[in-house]
């Protein structure tokens, strides 16, 4: 049991939610969509994360951190989830809603810079929230870039409201899987692997 009254856990939710949608009404091409990610989206997303000794998960554009409860609750430890948000006030929430966990605030497109040194080459899984299928493909390439030079060989995870593969895979030198799929989602939502060609995909 959680702990967590019905009560509490409505204003919660209610809380999550205006959240959300001040975020998206700020800057509706930063968000994948007009309403949070579902609890079977958040769950299908927790249940690809690999993570070696020493190793940690990273989250790119956490949002309210739905996703990252889910994480939580999956077993990561605190100590070894770190999420980058580019909103101040998002970050800030993120802060008060995930005690013990690493919160940036920063641009996930450079990696290089806003990740602690002490974690290059360290995470077991990168997991991306940002819609990525809106940018331009140099944009795009831009993101793989940022990811491989903190997580090399590592590729990530990318949970995406579109049917088919939402990158380019081919013309940006990746692979491709699709993982998950869940029809509760809304709009339905799909987990994809990407990771370079010459790299091992992990599973």
């Amino acid at each position: 049991m959680s702990g967590v009254t019905v009560g509490e856990a409505g204003r919660k939710n209610g809380s999550n939610a205006a959240l959300f949608f001040r975020r998206w009404m700020a800057n509706p091409l930063q968000m994948g969509s007009v309403v949070p990610s579902s609890p079977a989206l958040c769950r299908r997303i927790a249940a690809q994360v690999a993570r070696g000794p020493g190793e940690a998960v990273l989250e790119l554009g956490a949002g309210t951190g739905v996703v990252s409860r889910a994480l939580l609750d999956a077993g990561v430890p605190p100590e070894r989830l770190l999420v980058v948000e580019i909103v101040p006030d998002m970050a800030e929430h993120l802060r008060s809603a995930l005690p013990g966990v690493e919160v940036l605030c920063g641009d996930a497109f450079d990696l290089g810079r806003v990740l602690p040194e002490r974690w290059h080459k360290r995470i077991g899984t990168a997991i991306c929230g940002i819609p990525l299928v809106l940018l331009p493909i140099a944009e795009q390439r831009r993101f793989v870039q940022a990811v491989e030079a903190v997580a090399p060989g590592r590729g990530f995870l990318l949970y995406t409201y579109c049917i088919t593969s939402p990158l380019p895979h081919g013309e940006l030198g990746l692979a491709a899987r699709r993982e998950a799929w869940t029809p509760w989602n809304l709009p339905p939502a799909s987990v994809w692997r990407y990771w370079h060609d010459d790299a091992r995909a992990h599973s």
